[in-house]
């Protein structure tokens, strides 16, 4: 194993990390001219053959809560395959994507987001249009709600910490860990740990619901941050270049397919997937009822479902494919095998509405901002 692949493993804590730390480096690899050289290959020769489906449109405006720079592999594979159509990605905030649906004028053709009950909900307000595919078809069921919102990947919530926090503790490799360094480490600790907000991030509040349901010790985890000065944060891009600034310590809840991505670059960034257990996201997508092109709308969505494109997902990001068979570094059926019944998926169901019930929501807020605000009275 050479220096760089050993400097890569050091910095994950888990054995899991291991194996995805050096599938990687297939990211940056193929970010270049290896994703040119696939593209000419008969997959997507396949692909491209189904072309005649947006027939008579030009034009896809997709508004998503996803890194336009984690998945351009994807969206290079796209306009390969379907060169007519003009791609229009726009990388927004979850709760921009979310005022899009209803905003924008015209709306978008595809939203893609990972606040999962804001998603539910606009599907169930009767904002999308049902998919008649056999991409949607064959779909597994765990992933959808009836054939108009699809779950089309599967990304591990970790922890991440600058390297020289073990100078003068044990980081943390479980919920439990968290708790006891918040608790006795506090001094040292304050204003260095951060987290997603739940008042301004709609997957930070997502997140914070998820953990509630399976951690008894949850509030009191909620009042230990809160004690020690935990800043929030809008995104997961904004915890990790404060960790690497040195300004935070130990960062919670953090998109494990950004932050396995980022610590490429920076080795002072360390990446914990919780071992105790550990939440699972799913970006959903769907084509907006009103999509003023809702062939190409089509084609696009298709293609996040189809052999190929999840593919992409598993092979050049790590954002974790979902359809079975797919072969890769980073595939749902590869991080159940390597995790197992740790990992808890977010069910992609009807019950994400009570997540966003007003009443439901009131009381959650109110709880948390009286626990987290709790040591400072």
């Amino acid at each position: 194993m050479s220096q760089a692949k050993r400097r890569i493993a050091h910095r994950f804590g888990v054995a899991l990390a291991l194996e995805l730390a050096l599938a990687a480096c297939l990211i940056v690899a193929t970010m270049g001219a290896g994703v040119m050289a696939l593209l000419g290959s008969a997959a997507w020769a396949g692909a491209a053959s189904n072309a005649p489906e947006a027939a008579g449109e030009n034009h896809v405006v997709v508004s998503a809560a996803l890194d336009e720079e984690v998945v351009a592999p994807l969206l290079a594979a796209f306009r390969a395959a379907y060169p007519e159509i003009a791609l229009d990605f726009e990388d927004r905030s979850t709760l921009d994507v979310d005022r899009s649906v209803v905003a924008d004028d015209p709306p978008p053709d595809v939203v893609i987001s990972s606040a999962m009950p804001w998603q539910m909900a606009r599907v169930n307000q009767g904002l999308a249009r049902r998919l008649d595919s056999p991409e949607a078809r064959t779909w597994p069921e765990w992933a959808k709600w009836r054939d108009e919102v699809f779950g089309f990947t599967f990304e591990p919530i970790v922890m991440a910490y600058r390297l020289d926090l073990s100078r003068y503790m044990l980081p943390p490799q479980t919920h439990a860990d968290l708790h006891q360094l918040l608790a006795t480490q506090g001094e040292r600790l304050n204003g260095r740990v951060t987290t997603y907000s739940p008042l301004t991030s709609g997957i930070g509040y997502t997140l914070l619901q998820q953990d509630a349901r399976y951690s008894s010790r949850f509030w009191e985890l909620v009042a230990a941050m809160g004690a020690v000065g935990t800043h929030l944060e809008g995104s997961t891009r904004a915890m990790l270049e404060g960790l690497s600034a040195g300004r935070y310590w130990l960062g919670y809840n953090l998109l494990g397919s950004y932050a396995m991505v980022y610590a490429q670059d920076h080795p002072e960034v360390i990446v914990q997937v919780p071992t105790d257990y550990s939440l699972v996201m799913m970006r959903m997508a769907f084509i907006h009822r009103d999509a003023p092109h809702p062939r190409a709308a089509a084609t696009f969505v298709n293609f996040l479902l189809s052999h190929a494109g999840q593919r992409v997902l598993a092979g050049q990001t790590p954002l974790f494919s979902v359809r079975p068979g797919v072969v890769g570094p980073y595939t749902a059926a590869r991080l159940r095998d390597q995790v197992g019944e740790r990992l808890y998926p977010i069910p992609l169901n009807a019950s994400l509405l009570a997540f966003v019930d007003s009443a439901r929501r009131a009381a959650f807020m109110a709880r948390w901002r009286d626990q987290f605000a709790k040591a400072a009275r």
